[in-house]
């Protein structure tokens, strides 16, 4: 088995598509199946089910892709090393992030990065929680800022970077607007603007209130933190949002809530193992966030 087919293989698992895939490798499409059917016949089992539009993967290939991308991440970190040796950090970094991500400033981090390894490539995707956590587990993420939510479990390794309250964002005209403080129970009966399930805050919220007996009906769910201030800003309904959101609306009141948990932002890695560029990252960002942590 050669890492070139390996190559090829999660090319064409990503791409569903042969000739995508051969594209996306810079080789003829005629070499490229050459090498995934030698690749089948050595495991003595089909990888892909083809058809006219597309490919999909059988449960040997299902099998096959979090072991091929492991294994490539190794070759490739196998390299890094030597290069760091000589001086060097070259590779390709994959980074995920929240959206308006407290305690650390994601692109000032990157920037940073940058500045001192040019010879990385960064890529970065912004997602949820889960899908994040998801993409350290497969691979395609070789480290996540995220959420420390309590979905990190097995397989990841979770490095705690910062911690800050969780407040009550209301409207001006709402009844605990004018409060210096509030209790979950307060919230009881109160409609509720919130972020899709895939959001950790939402998932924080969810466990707070349930373990305060306070039962919630979210009324209006968003993607995205400016138009969830805003809706609450009008007096849609109220939201448990992060200290930090503060700053991102003028209209919204924010109110500090007694007895609610802590907001904790993680850096996730996988436990087996990160690269050298991964490494490096961390290094950076655990040194400038660990007086927050305490």
């Amino acid at each position: 088995m050669e890492l070139r087919q390996l190559q090829y293989f999660v090319a064409v698992a990503e791409e569903r598509h042969f000739t995508r895939a051969a594209r996306r490798m810079l080789v003829a499409q005629s070499g490229l199946s050459a090498s995934i059917r030698s690749l089948e016949r050595e495991l003595g089992a089909p990888l892909f089910v083809r058809s006219t539009r597309r490919v999909e993967l059988t449960d040997a290939g299902h099998a096959l892709l979090p072991e091929a991308r492991q294994a490539l991440a190794k070759a490739e970190d196998a390299r890094d090393v030597v290069a760091a040796v000589r001086g060097l950090l070259r590779g390709t970094l994959r980074v995920g992030t929240l959206q308006c991500l407290g305690g650390l400033d994601v692109p000032r981090v990157l920037a940073d990065f940058r500045a001192r390894h040019p010879g990385v490539e960064i890529r970065l995707q912004q997602d949820g929680s889960g899908a994040l956590l998801d993409g350290v587990r497969q691979g395609t993420l070789d480290l996540a800022f995220t959420a420390d939510d309590g979905r990190g479990g097995d397989g990841l390794h979770l490095t705690p970077l910062a911690a800050e309250p969780m407040v009550l964002a209301c409207g001006p005209d709402h009844p605990l607007a004018a409060r210096s403080e509030v209790r979950l129970a307060d919230l009881a009966g109160s409609p509720f603007v919130d972020f899709t399930d895939s959001w950790g805050t939402r998932g924080a919220a969810d466990r707070m209130l349930a373990a305060h007996g306070v039962e919630r009906r979210v009324e209006l769910e968003v993607n995205d933190v400016h138009t969830l201030l805003e809706l609450v800003a009008y007096g849609l309904g109220v939201a448990i949002v992060p200290e930090h959101f503060r700053g991102k609306n003028a209209t919204a009141v924010f109110v500090p809530i007694a007895d609610a948990e802590p907001w904790r932002t993680t850096a996730v890695t996988a436990a087996a193992g990160s690269g050298t560029a991964a490494r490096a990252l961390l290094g950076m960002v655990t040194a400038a966030s660990a007086p927050q942590c305490r």
